[in-house]
């Protein structure tokens, strides 16, 4: 059975949802005949390609809320990942377009190693605090997680897989995902969001026995 998963590198939901599904992937009876594909997503696309920017403010902007307010918010957020063995540094950072940072995910794939550098670039955001954002950081993090970096410069700088992000971006719009993670078990069941590990082993369950 295939579990598609849409998310995007920047969404700390995502990553927590991930490792809730790989929890219950662990510990699911079948699990060895499931295969996960990870998806593209933006939540912001407008931004700006290859540069950083402060998350707290373009945060407060966006929600209506003061910078105090995000910094509180972003402050339980790792107290919630911590809980699941996730360490977050999630205060103050920064944040910029992913674009990029997919097509280097599609590169990945390509190479068989997708759930590799879709972890490191996990890790290196939220624990490391590194950016994601220009082509230099992007291949030095890919890299660490087995790419070849001058592949990964080429890539960026060639604009390969941008179509293949595009169709992934239009095919969770088509599904009705407005927001991230998303999961598709079997083409058939959808999981929105970062549910419980339970609730994935439940639905890894209903998948197989339908």
């Amino acid at each position: 059975m295939r579990v598609d998963i849409w998310s995007d590198v920047v969404c700390p939901w995502c990553y927590l949802g991930k490792r809730r599904f790989e929890k219950a992937l662990a510990s699911f009876d079948r699990r060895d005949e499931v295969e996960v594909v990870y998806r593209s997503f933006e939540l912001d696309p407008r931004l700006p390609r290859g540069e950083a920017q402060p998350k707290t403010p373009l945060l407060a902007a966006k929600f209506g809320n003061g910078e105090d307010e995000v910094r509180a918010m972003d402050a339980r957020l790792e107290q919630l990942a911590a809980a699941d063995g996730l360490e977050y540094h999630l205060v103050d950072g920064i944040v910029g377009n992913t674009f990029d940072a997919h097509r280097v995910l599609h590169l990945a794939k390509a190479r068989g190693k997708q759930a590799e550098v879709t972890e490191r670039f996990f890790r290196a955001y939220f624990t490391e605090r590194r950016s994601l954002f220009d082509h230099d950081s992007l291949a030095d993090v890919a890299a660490d997680a087995g790419l070849d970096r001058d592949e990964v410069l080429s890539v960026l700088k060639d604009g390969t897989y941008a179509d293949d992000v595009r169709a992934d971006v239009a095919e969770a719009r088509d599904l009705g995902a407005n927001g991230v993670p998303f999961f598709v078990l079997d083409g058939r069941y959808g999981v929105s969001g970062a549910q419980s590990t339970e609730t994935f082993t439940a639905a890894l369950t209903k998948a197989f026995e339908d």
